[in-house]
């Protein structure tokens, strides 16, 4: 898989009030740059409405939002950190709601590569001590390094 990840993907301590408010920014972004096509950002709404995708855990909590592969143009991940918690739905019990504060986007062109992906991101859900290095990092390269050692 060639991923690509860049800090022009990087967005730390974003302020939004709602999941859909962060997955329509980072959608965006991703739209902006190329790695996605236009469909992918209300593809990735749709989806997250009927596939929640907050994982359960320690705080802080992560959600792991993706959409058809076929809406990718470039492997990647974009991934913010938000300055308040917003309620993802929790991807294993869709009636409960999980305070999240990392959001990692993958925007994956193969299609099978969400779930070597998502293997790779399930590494960063068991890792406390990664998931507040990444909440504290002070810089986005930082912030990337972080994510790119996670699933190297």
């Amino acid at each position: 898989m060639d991923l690509q990840l860049n800090e022009e993907l990087v967005f730390r301590n974003i302020k939004v009030d709602t999941d859909k408010e962060v997955l329509a920014y980072l959608a965006n972004k991703l739209y902006q740059k190329d790695y996605v096509k236009k469909d992918y950002i209300e593809a990735i709404q749709k989806r997250e409405f009927e596939y929640p995708t907050g994982l359960p855990s320690t705080p802080p909590i992560v959600a792991i939002p993706h959409a058809n592969y076929e809406l990718v143009s470039h492997t990647t991940l974009a991934i913010a950190t938000l300055e308040q918690a917003v309620d993802f739905h929790n991807m294993e019990n869709k009636n409960e709601t999980l305070p999240t504060k990392i959001v990692i986007m993958m925007a994956i062109s193969e299609p099978h590569g969400q779930v070597e992906m998502l293997q790779k991101i399930v590494g960063i859900i068991q890792n406390e001590t990664l998931r507040k290095r990444m909440i504290l990092a002070e810089s986005d390269f930082e912030l990337l390094t972080l994510l790119k050692q996670a699933i190297a």
